[in-house]
């Protein structure tokens, strides 16, 4: 980012502070001024693939490890800094000539960190090309056209998953994107039975699974099912950035807002999470809600600086639900739905037509949620207060 512009940014949002200010410091060695990730178990683990790295420098293999580990760091810790450590770990190797198809398939992965769905997409046909069966990249690619509504395309990435012996993968990949064709409630019994009967994947992979069905019990409106699947998914591995988002976003629908504050008030560092924690915040009157406020102004428009548009969606909340600027929300609603269309995307888009009272501006949504019949009790509660809609 370009550092005049993000002084000037800071200035504006902070005029309490006087042009000539010194730099903060600390009154007491003991003070904790920000806590660094890489402690304990992961800092050994890091360091150790680290040092295989450098004692093998002409290995791929000890990279592909590493920046494996970075990436799962970077979803456990909600840290984005692990992607950028992962990014530049990758970057030698991706400069070659051909790339090799996994390193080409984790650039992609972190293209999709960033929402930039078109650039992996482009690096996932490469690697399949070069190497069909690498199951990750039709993994990938599966994920990515999921949350660009592009069913079809998913499921036909999906199959092959069948053949290359990653049955649990491909058993979540295919129920997941049936499950928003109209097909939930066959998809979601059959993903039961699957998880009661059938487990044999990783750690990651069975929580995965149980982050799915809970997520499929929402919006079937089972939600007694739903905060089960949950908690099993929380005992399996470690908890990463998206299921405290999805177990947040279940806890907020039912107001347990003192739950959702102990669950995220030491996750402040992801925008994401901070943004569902102030929302909990306001409902419990709590006094770090205007820091908090102002925290994610700052970030949100530091991304605006950067042309990072990822954050589209929960800037969009943060305006309806936070500010209450319905103008701002429905434009990055909108904005936002050009690039994802999962149900939170048609949700958020929705609440703030609704807000405004600009329907035909949801027009879009409708039309989506009707063509793939996407079965979710929560779009169907809002379509019927929309236009007297059915789901």
């Amino acid at each position: 980012m370009n550092k005049t512009k993000l002084g000037l940014l800071l200035l504006l949002c902070s005029l309490n502070t006087p042009l000539w200010a010194e730099p903060y410091r600390p009154t007491l060695a003991t003070e904790v001024l920000e806590q660094l990730p890489l402690q304990g178990k992961h800092w050994l683990a890091i360091q150790a693939l680290r040092q295989a790295v450098a004692s093998q420098p002409q290995d791929l293999q000890p990279v592909l490890a590493l920046v494996k580990a970075y990436i799962a760091l970077g979803r456990s810790e909600a840290d984005p800094r692990f992607y950028g450590y992962a990014e530049a770990a990758l970057a030698p190797w991706l400069a070659q000539v051909p790339a090799h198809a996994e390193v080409l398939t984790l650039q992609a992965t972190l293209y999709q960190n960033r929402h930039e769905f078109s650039a992996a997409l482009k690096l996932l046909a490469l690697a399949l090309r070069q190497q069909p069966r690498l199951a990750q990249a039709w993994l990938t690619q599966a994920q990515i056209q999921e949350v660009q509504g592009d069913y079809m395309a998913a499921l036909h990435s999906c199959k092959p998953l069948l053949r290359l012996a990653v049955p649990l993968e491909a058993a979540v990949c295919v129920h997941a994107n049936l499950s928003l064709t109209g097909q939930l409630p066959a998809a979601y019994q059959q993903l039961q039975f699957i998880a009661q009967h059938h487990v044999d994947g990783d750690a990651a992979e069975q929580q995965w699974l149980w982050v799915t069905l809970a997520e499929m019990a929402e919006r079937l409106g089972d939600n007694g099912n739903a905060e089960r699947y949950y908690q099993t998914a929380f005992g399996l591995a470690e908890r990463n950035g998206y299921l405290l988002a999805t177990y947040a976003d279940f806890l907020l629908d039912q107001q347990r807002y003192s739950e959702v504050e102990k669950l995220l008030q030491q996750e402040t560092r992801h925008d994401g999470l901070l943004l569902r924690l102030t929302i909990a915040e306001q409902q419990l009157q709590r006094a770090t809600l205007a820091e908090h406020i102002n925290t994610l102004q700052l970030r949100f428009s530091a991304s605006h600086l950067r042309g990072d548009t990822r954050h589209q969606a929960e800037e969009a909340r943060f305006n309806l639900q936070l500010l209450h600027q319905t103008d701002a929300a429905l434009s990055l609603a909108e904005s936002n739905w050009q690039l994802q269309r999962e149900p939170r995307d048609a949700r958020i888009f929705l609440e703030a037509a609704m807000a405004k009272g600009d329907y035909q501006r949801a027009q879009p949504v409708i039309e989506f949620i009707q063509r793939h019949q996407l079965q979710d009790r929560r779009l169907a509660a809002l379509l019927s207060q929309c236009q007297g809609l059915t789901l």
